[in-house]
């Protein structure tokens, strides 16, 4: 869709918007305002969940949401770098795709086609044409999040599939970037599998000595409550100190299901 979508536009600029995703009126303004750079191939808004109050699991999403807006999205963008341009709100320089357009279509993995996310693909070409990617905080895109957790769970396995397979896709992009994205990259990474291992060995300390690994439990707990509450300080909302839940979905869902992802990538 995308691709018919470019091939027939004429416009300098090119808005991908999901069918579920409402703007605000101004998003395109403020996302062409910033595409003004011509160093610039693509900026996004920030997202909020447009089902928030639904249930308490749109409720961690919208958190969720934020902080990888407002926090990783941010950062990167001090740097130039975005390395997701979210495909419910994203702007991209319709030059600079026709350019990468073939790279997009013919997308492998491991020689089989691979087409499952298309939004960080995308971005990581952009970055390795020599285009900045950029964040706009103040561009407002709504979107509708899952509202139980099997859809959480399908969303979330395509896009551990998606990061996997485009991190590798980003690696020889990395050092042409500002040493802060490697940083990032290998946090992103190694963060996720030291929490992995943590609970594993933590797992078999109950498991040999029937004892709680209580060392453990605080160390990723006090890591929780510091994220939390720079959140909350940050956002002005105190909410944000229940996303310390998110952490329960984290090692008991999402851990295990990424751990799939990564066996399942071809």
């Amino acid at each position: 869709a995308q691709i018919a979508a470019i091939t027939q536009s004429s416009g300098d600029l090119i808005l991908n918007v999901d069918s579920d995703t409402t703007l605000a009126p101004d998003v395109v303004s403020k996302l062409a305002h910033k595409m003004l750079d011509p160093a610039v191939g693509a900026a996004m808004g920030q997202l909020k969940a447009s089902n928030q109050k639904d249930t308490w699991l749109t409720r961690l999403i919208d958190m969720e949401y934020w902080l990888a807006c407002n926090e990783e999205r941010a950062a990167q963008a001090r740097f130039g770098a975005v390395m997701c341009c979210c495909g419910p709100c994203a702007m991209y320089r319709r030059s600079a795709m026709l350019s990468l357009l073939d790279q997009y279509e013919t997308q492998l993995y491991r020689g089989k086609p691979s087409d499952f996310g298309e939004d960080r693909h995308l971005t990581i070409l952009m970055l390795s044409a020599g285009f900045r990617t950029e964040y706009v905080p103040s561009a407002i895109a709504a979107t509708v999040v899952p509202d139980t957790i099997g859809i959480y769970l399908r969303q979330q396995l395509r896009w551990a599939r998606s990061t996997f397979r485009d991190t590798l896709l980003a690696l020889p992009v990395l050092p042409g970037l500002d040493r802060y994205l490697t940083l990032d990259a290998i946090g992103q990474n190694v963060g996720l599998l030291l929490l992995a291992l943590s609970v594993l060995t933590g797992i078999g300390q109950f498991a040999l000595t029937a004892t709680l690994p209580w060392w453990t439990i605080l160390v990723i707990g006090s890591m929780t409550l510091v994220r939390c509450s720079v959140a909350a300080y940050r956002a002005r909302e105190l909410r944000f100190l229940g996303f310390a839940l998110h952490t329960l979905v984290n090692i008991f869902l999402l851990i295990p299901l990424k751990a799939y992802a990564l066996c399942t990538l071809s």
